[in-house]
C-alpha cells in the first residue's frame, strides 16, 4: 500500500496530512476530517483500506493543534473559521480538484460549515455520527448521562461540582459514558486509544466545553439547521444505533437535506468505521461508486 505523508503551510503553522494511494482513474479522493475537537485522525484509519478495496485515494489529516500538526499555543485559533479554511488549504496543497468530503463528529461540523461556503469541485458529502446543532446534541448526551447506573451518576455530578475532573475516579465514570455511546469494543482498538489519550484538552474546551454534555465553549449555541436546505450534494449520513448522536439529532439533518440517505449500524455506538469496519466500508464504497456513476452519465 502506498503512504504519502507530509505537511502543508497553514497560517504560519504546518498541518500534517497522510494520503493512502495513489489513486485510480474514475475514483475520486475521499477527504477525511475527524472529530474531536482536539484529537488526530487516527481512530479513523479503518478507511484507508478503501483504497485496498476500490482504489480509491483516501486522505487524512490532522487538524492544527492537533495529532502530529504544529501545536501552537494560541487561543485566537480554536475557532470554527480557521477549521474550515484549513480544509481549503488542505485541497489547494494536495490538488484536491474534484473530491468526496467525509467528517466525522465534530469533523462533521466543520464539514457542514465548508460545504455552505459553497466550494467548487465538491462531489459527494458523508457525515458521520453528525451534529447539525449543538445544543440539540447537549440535550441528548445529557439524557444518555442521566440513563447511567445511579452510582456513575453520583461520581460524575459530584465531581463536576467539586470541578476535580482529573480525578481518576471521575475519569473512570465518563468511560462508562463513552464505552456505552463512543465505541462499544472492548477492549478498544489501538488507533483509537491513540486519539483519546492524546486529545489536547484546552482545544477540546476552548470550543467545546469541560466535559461531553456542557458545553461551555465557542460551539455551545452553534447551529446550522436552518441552512441545510442550502445544500446541493448527495449526502449519506451514517450513525450507530448506540450513537450518542441520537436520533433527534440526526433526523433534522437528514430531513433538511434534499435527497440525503441515512445508514445505521445495527452493532455500532459513534465508531461504526472501527466497530464494523467491513460492512461500514462496504457502505461507504457504494455510496461513492454510486456517485461517480452518476457523474459518468449525466456526462455521456
Amino acid at each position: 500500500m502506498s503512504v504519502t505523508e507530509g505537511t502543508v503551510p497553514f497560517r504560519g503553522h504546518r498541518t500534517w496530512y497522510r494520503v493512502v494511494g495513489p489513486g485510480r482513474a474514475g475514483r475520486l479522493p475521499l477527504l477525511v476530517v475527524n472529530g474531536g475537537p482536539g484529537c488526530s485522525h487516527d481512530y479513523l484509519d479503518d478507511l484507508g483500506a478503501l483504497h485496498g478495496e476500490t482504489g480509491r485515494q483516501v486522505v487524512f489529516y490532522d487538524q492544527i493543534g492537533c495529532g502530529r500538526s504544529d501545536r501552537p499555543d494560541d487561543p485566537a485559533l480554536w475557532v470554527m473559521s480557521t477549521f474550515v479554511e484549513e480544509v481549503a488549504a488542505v485541497r489547494a496543497a494536495l490538488g484536491l480538484d474534484r473530491v468526496h468530503l467525509y467528517g466525522h463528529s465534530w469533523g462533521s461540523q466543520i464539514a457542514l460549515e465548508y460545504v455552505l461556503t459553497r466550494p467548487a469541485g465538491l462531489a459527494s458529502l458523508v457525515l458521520a455520527g453528525p451534529i447539525p446543532s449543538a445544543p440539540v446534541y447537549q440535550a441528548e448526551v445529557r439524557r444518555l448521562k442521566e440513563s447511567l447506573p445511579a452510582g456513575v451518576r453520583e461520581v460524575l455530578d459530584r465531581h463536576e461540582a467539586a470541578g476535580t475532573l482529573d480525578d481518576e475516579e471521575y475519569r473512570e465514570a465518563v468511560m462508562a459514558f463513552y464505552r456505552r455511546w463512543l465505541c462499544r469494543l472492548d477492549p478498544w482498538p489501538p488507533h483509537l486509544v491513540r486519539s483519546f489519550t492524546d486529545i489536547r484538552e484546552d482545544v477540546y474546551a476552548a470550543l467545546w466545553g469541560t466535559t461531553e454534555w456542557n458545553l461551555t465553549g465557542r460551539l455551545k449555541d452553534w447551529d446550522v439547521t436552518d441552512r441545510l436546505g442550502e445544500i446541493d450534494l448527495p449526502v449519506l449520513v451514517t450513525t450507530g444505533r448506540h450513537d450518542a448522536t441520537t436520533p433527534a439529532v440526526v433526523r433534522p439533518l437528514v430531513e433538511g437535506i434534499r435527497g440525503a440517505s441515512w445508514t445505521v449500524f445495527e452493532e455500532s455506538a459513534h465508531l461504526p468505521s472501527a466497530e464494523e469496519p467491513e460492512r461500514y466500508r462496504q457502505v461507504l464504497g457504494a455510496f461513492l461508486a454510486a456517485v461517480e456513476e452518476q457523474e459518468e452519465i449525466r456526462a455521456a
